[in-house]
C-alpha cells in the first residue's frame, strides 16, 4: 500500500483537504495490519471513498465547502444517546446575543410523559462567545426509550427538535446467565437438516422437532444460521450471509403441509398427494446436497394455492385469522411492501427471462422501488404482491411457534438467531434503499496471514453519516426485526459496530480503508433493544480485534465468541477450559471451518489442494505439518484434563479420530467456564465434509451440504442421547 507521507500529490491543497474531510467522515489513512505493522492507505482510495459518500473531489474548495455544509452544526444535534441514571448534557448552538429567557424546553417520552422547563435555569456552561454554543442539562430520571426534546423560542413558530434515546448500560441476560449457569446447545444450518417429512430442505417444523429433542436432552438453545430473506425467484443465490434483506425471513423454510390453509384446500392436498409429486419429494429428500431450484419449484407450485384458499376462506369472510394477517401487514409497513414488491416483480421478470438474477439487470425503469413504473406494477398486481406478504406472514407464524415451544419446554434461551453483517447488492434492501446504505462500496477485510489478498464480501454498508441523521432508525429497525422470536442474537462481525473495511466498487480488498462508526451510540441502542426483547447478545469477534472495542463489548454485556482451535497459548497449546472468560460463547467449530473429523483428518487441506486453493505446495506441506502438531496438542490437552479416551491408531501408528475421541473433545469443552457452549450436529454424526469453504464460489457447493442422518434417526440413537446427558452433566458441574 502507498504511504501517504511519501506520495507526491498533484495538488498539495487537494491532498491536505482530502485528509481533513476524510478525518471528518471517520476514514483513517493508516491501520495496524495482521502482521503488527503500520499499513498505509492510498490517497486514491480515500478519494474514491469520499466520492462514494457523495463528495465532489475534483476541487479542494468545493470539497471543503461540501464538508462544511454537511457537518454544519444545527441549533440542536439530530440525536443524542445517553445512559439511564446519568445526567443529560445537551449542546445548544446559538449566538451570544440570543436572550436565554426566550427559550423553554419540552421532553415528550415514548411512554407519553411530559417534562418541561425553562432553558435559563438549566445552563451548565456558556461558551457562546468563544465556541458558539452553551451546554444545558436535563433530568437524569428519564425512563428508558426513544423520546423527543423540543426547544421553543418566543416569536418562533416551529421548535427545534432532537431525538433523545435513553438506554441501559449493558445488554439483557436471562436469569440463568446472571446466576452463572453454563448452558449448551447445537448450532445448525437449517437448510442442511434432513427429516422424513421435509421437502428436501430443513424447515420450521424440523426446527420445532429439534428444539423439543434438545430441550429433553438438557440443552437450553438451538442456534441458527442467518434465516434472512433470500431470492425466491433466484433460488441458487443461497448464501445465508448475502441476503436480499435482513429485515425478513427466508420463505423456503415454510413447512407447506403445516400451513392451516393446507388442510382446508382440497386442490393443494391433491397436488401434493399426486404420485409424481410424491416421487419428486422423495427424490429431493434423498439428495446429498440441497437442490434449491427443485425446493423452490415444489414449494412455489403449492403455496400460491394456499394463498387463494386464504383469500377465499379467511379474508373474504373477515375471520380472526384474516385480521391477524392484516395486523402483520400493518406492522410490516413500508419494509414489508418493499420485500413483497421486489419478490413479486423479480418472479415475473425471471419467468420472462431466466438470466434476470437481481435488480441490477432489471430494465432501468424498474431498478428502484420509488420509480413510477414500479408503483404502477404494485397498483396493477396487488394479489401478486400480497402473496409474498402472506408468505412472510406464514414464515413469521411458524418461527413464532418454534420459540413458543422452546419457552414451554423451559429452555433458557430457545432459539438464538444470527444477524449477517450486510445485504447482497442485488436484493430487496438495496433496491428500496433511500440513502441509508452506501452502494458504491463493499465491505470486507484487509489482507492477513490466511488471506494475503484480503476479502471482498460484496455487501454495501450502512452509511454512518446517514445513520446519525436518521436518529439511527435503520439500525433500530434491523435489531427489532432480528430479535423477534429468539432468546439470543449473534451479531456476525460485531467489530463492525466500531469500524468496517470499505472497498470502492470495482476494486480489490487490498484497496480499502477502515471507516469508523459511532460505536458508543450503536452499542447503547443494542442494549436498549436487547432489554426490550429480553434477548441476550453474542458478538462474533474473531480475527484481528482492535483493543479499543474489547472493553466496550465486555462492559456492554456482549458475549464474546471463542473457537477452541484459535485459543492457544504462546507455545501453541490449547488453553484450559476454565481459562475461557465467563461472558463468552465457546465452540469447537464454525460454519467456516472443517468439522472435527475433517480437521483431524486434514480433509480441508486435501480438498483445498484438489480445488486449487493452495497453489504453493510448499506452503501446503507446512499446513499439513502444523495440523500434526495440533493433533498432538489436542491429545495432550485431553490427557491433562482426564478426558482422553482409549486411542485408536492406524497402520502408520497415527492416532485416528473415532466417536470416543470426538465425544471427549466436546465434553472437554463442556467443562469450561464460558456461559454458552455451541456444538455442531455434524460432529455428533462424525461428518467429514464442510458446510462452507471461505474464498470459494464455484469450486465447492457451499451452503448445500446436508446432514447424513434424519432428525428422527439421530435422536433414536443411544450414543446421541448419552452424549447429550454427558454434556448436561459437564455444564452443570457434575463431572
Amino acid at each position: 500500500m502507498q504511504d501517504l507521507n511519501s506520495a507526491q500529490p498533484v495538488d498539495n491543497q487537494l491532498h491536505s483537504t482530502l485528509k481533513q474531510v476524510a478525518t471528518q467522515e471517520g476514514i483513517v489513512d493508516r491501520y495496524i495490519s495482521a502482521w503488527g505493522n503500520e499499513a498505509y492507505v492510498s490517497e486514491q482510495t480515500i478519494e474514491e471513498l469520499l466520492q462514494a459518500l457523495g463528495y465532489d473531489t475534483s476541487d479542494p474548495s468545493t470539497l471543503l465547502e461540501q464538508a462544511q455544509q454537511r457537518h454544519k452544526v444545527d441549533v440542536l444535534p439530530s440525536v443524542k444517546v445517553v445512559h439511564a441514571g446519568k445526567e443529560v448534557f445537551v449542546e445548544l448552538h446559538i449566538t451570544a446575543s440570543a436572550r436565554l429567557s426566550e427559550f423553554s424546553w419540552l421532553i415528550e417520552t415514548e411512554q407519553g410523559e411530559r417534562f418541561e422547563g425553562y432553558l435559563e435555569s438549566q445552563i451548565v456552561e456558556d461558551h457562546r462567545a468563544e465556541k458558539g454554543y452553551l451546554v444545558f442539562s436535563l433530568s437524569k430520571s428519564l425512563p428508558l426509550g426513544y423520546h423527543q426534546l423540543s426547544l421553543f423560542r418566543k416569536r418562533r413558530n416551529k421548535p427545534f427538535v432532537m431525538s433523545l434515546i435513553v438506554t441501559p448500560t449493558a445488554c439483557f441476560k436471562q436469569p440463568e446467565l446472571v446466576e452463572g449457569e453454563r448452558l449448551w446447545g447445537p448450532s445448525i444450518q437449517l437448510y442442511s437438516v434432513t427429516s422424513k417429512t421435509n421437502w428436501g430442505i430443513g424447515d420450521f417444523s424440523d426446527l420445532k422437532y429439534l428444539v423439543a429433542k434438545i430441550a429433553e436432552g438438557g440443552g437450553d438453545f438451538v442456534g441458527l444460521n442467518p434465516i434472512h430473506s433470500l431470492f425466491p425467484a433466484n433460488p441458487e443465490g443461497a448464501s445465508p450471509y448475502s441476503p436480499s434483506s435482513r429485515r425478513w425471513l427466508n420463505i423456503m423454510y415454510i413447512d407447506v403441509e403445516a400451513v392451516p390453509e393446507f388442510s382446508k384446500s382440497e386442490t393443494a392436498q391433491a397436488m401434493v398427494a399426486d404420485t409424481s409429486f410424491q416421487q419428486r419429494l422423495n427424490d429431493n429428500r434423498a439428495k446429498e446436497w440441497v437442490d434449491y431450484t427443485e425446493v423452490s419449484t415444489l414449494k412455489m407450485s403449492v403455496l400460491p394455492e394456499l394463498f387463494t384458499t386464504f383469500i377465499d376462506k379467511e379474508v373474504n369472510k373477515k375471520t380472526k385469522r384474516a385480521q391477524h394477517f392484516a395486523d402483520f401487514v400493518e406492522f410490516g409497513g413500508e419494509s414489508l411492501l418493499h420485500q413483497a414488491a421486489f419478490d413479486a416483480l423479480h418472479a415475473d421478470l425471471k419467468a420472462q427471462d431466466d438470466s434476470v438474477w437481481g435488480w441490477p439487470v432489471f430494465d432501468e425503469a424498474l431498478q428502484h422501488f420509488d420509480s413510477p413504473e414500479v408503483q404502477s406494477y404494485i397498483k396493477n398486481h396487488p394479489q401478486k404482491v400480497q402473496l409474498f406478504m402472506y408468505l412472510q406472514w406464514l414464515a413469521d407464524e411458524q418461527l413464532t411457534q418454534v420459540q413458543q415451544l422452546a419457552e414451554d419446554k423451559g429452555m433458557a434461551l430457545g432459539l438464538y438467531r444470527d444477524l449477517a453483517v450486510g445485504v447482497c447488492d442485488s436484493g430487496a434492501e438495496t433496491w428500496s434503499d433511500h440513502g441509508a446504505l452506501c452502494q458504491d462500496v463493499s465491505i470486507g477485510a484487509p489482507p492477513d496471514i490466511f488471506g494475503p489478498l484480503g476479502q471482498n464480501w460484496g455487501l454495501p454498508p450502512l452509511n454512518p453519516y446517514q445513520l446519525k441523521a436518521l436518529a439511527y432508525q435503520p439500525f433500530i429497525d434491523l435489531l427489532r426485526a432480528n430479535m423477534r422470536h429468539c432468546g439470543a442474537l449473534r451479531i456476525d462481525h460485531v467489530l463492525g459496530l466500531l469500524r468496517l473495511w470499505w472497498i470502492p466498487k470495482g476494486k480489490t480488498a487490498k484497496d480499502g480503508a477502515y471507516i469508523y462508526y459511532p460505536v458508543d451510540d450503536l452499542m447503547s441502542i443494542l442494549a436498549l433493544e436487547s432489554h426490550r426483547h429480553q434477548c441476550a447478545v453474542i458478538g462474533e469477534d474473531l480475527g484481528t480485534v482492535p483493543e479499543e472495542i474489547v472493553e466496550k463489548l465486555n462492559d456492554a454485556g456482549v458475549h464474546s465468541y471463542k473457537v477452541f482451535f484459535f485459543e492457544t497459548d504462546q507455545d501453541g497449546k490449547y488453553i484450559a477450559p476454565d481459562q475461557y472468560k465467563p461472558q463468552s460463547m465457546t465452540a469447537l467449530c464454525t460454519h467456516d471451518m472443517p468439522t472435527l473429523r475433517g480437521f483431524w483428518n486434514s480433509a480441508d487441506l486435501t480438498l483445498g489442494r484438489e480445488i486449487g486453493l493452495y497453489p504453493d505446495e510448499e506452503q501446503l506441506n507446512v499446513l499439513f505439518e502444523d495440523r500434526k502438531s495440533r493433533r498432538q496438542h489436542i491429545i495432550e490437552t485431553l490427557q491433562q484434563h482426564n478426558q482422553l479416551p482409549e486411542l485408536e491408531h492406524n497402520e502408520a501408528g497415527e492416532v485416528m479420530i473415532n466417536q470416543a475421541l470426538s465425544e471427549a473433545m466436546q465434553v472437554h469443552m463442556a467443562t469450561g467456564s464460558s456461559a454458552l457452549l455451541s456444538l455442531q450436529l455434524e460432529d455428533w454424526l462424525e461428518m467429514n465434509t464442510p458446510v462452507n469453504i471461505p474464498g470459494t464460489m464455484d469450486e465447492y457447493p457451499n451452503w448445500r451440504r446436508k446432514l447424513v442422518s434424519t432428525l428422527e434417526d439421530m435422536f433414536a440413537r443411544d450414543d446421541i442421547l448419552q452424549l447429550e446427558a454427558k454434556l448436561t452433566r459437564a455444564r452443570r458441574g457434575n463431572r
